[in-house]
């Protein structure tokens, strides 16, 4: 995607809870995987699988509006989608998301297949192509436990420094590996935590701070913004894990926290 002439877009980042953000990228504002129900209340996932919800959102659905596009890595965990997320959705613009997840939600749903795109067009707005990257929410043959994930890469002319990439919930294997090889990578929100259950012992299903490492090292993103690592009871790595990870690694200066609630800007976008 062509950069050249284009003067560059203010790109703000709010971090809401768990993996929900609000992107503000120029005149555009994209909401990732919405969850704004109150912390508390256990979700079963899958069989024998769980979760207790440890913290709420630190903004309410109504004042995230408007909204232009959802971007939903999945729609069928609670901890990516809950039942409030879900009510929000009719009153968003697009949800972009899985073709598994289009099929459930229906209306208004788009689906893309990994490296499918779709465009973000409105009169007197930059565009914002929007590649569905791939995503493994598991150890190798767990898909048809977990289902169907995607990440999300953002393009825009102007950008400073490469692609916007949102991980969504996966564990590093060649599709994430991929990513780095198709697409210069400016900024990476990675999902972290690596989370686990009991039940399933030693496996993994989201990243944890050795694979972020390996991001940083491997698809080079100028930024690194760590969220969806608390606020869950199935998490098993915080901030301080991350922390000591990229600081043996040299990468610290790599990581941007973000405080939730305040907006901060993605300089690198």
């Amino acid at each position: 995607m062509s950069t050249a002439g284009a003067p560059p877009l203010d790109v703000r980042i709010t971090h809401i809870g768990g993996p929900t953000a609000l992107l503000e990228i120029g005149p555009w504002r994209l909401l990732t995987d919405p969850t704004f129900d109150a912390p508390g209340r256990r979700y079963v996932f899958a069989p024998l699988i769980s979760s207790t919800k440890l913290a709420g959102p630190v903004v309410q659905p109504d004042a995230v509006l408007p909204i232009d596009a959802v971007l939903l890595s999945h729609d069928h965990h609670d901890d990516n989608l809950d039942d409030a997320g879900r009510a929000l959705l009719p009153q968003c613009g697009r949800t972009i998301t899985t073709p598994a997840g289009a099929k459930r939600l229906g209306a208004g749903t788009t689906g893309l297949a990994p490296w499918e795109q779709t465009t973000l067009e409105a009169a007197g707005r930059p565009a914002i192509t929007i590649t569905a990257t791939p995503a493994r929410h598991g150890p190798p043959g767990s898909r048809p436990l977990v289902g169907q994930v995607t990440g999300f890469l953002l393009q825009w002319d102007g950008q400073r420094d490469g692609a916007l990439w949102i991980s969504g919930d996966t564990v590093w294997f060649a599709g994430v590996q991929q990513v780095g090889e198709r697409f210069d990578v400016g900024t990476a929100i990675l999902h972290f935590g690596g989370v686990r259950f009991p039940v399933s012992g030693p496996m993994r299903y989201t990243m944890n701070a050795a694979e972020g490492v390996r991001v940083a090292r491997e698809l080079g993103p100028r930024t690194i913004v760590p969220i969806h690592f608390e606020g869950w009871k199935h998490f098993r790595e915080g901030r301080d894990v991350i922390e000591r990870e990229f600081a043996q690694a040299g990468l610290t200066d790599r990581l941007q926290w973000l405080v939730p609630g305040e907006a901060a800007p993605l300089s690198g976008c």
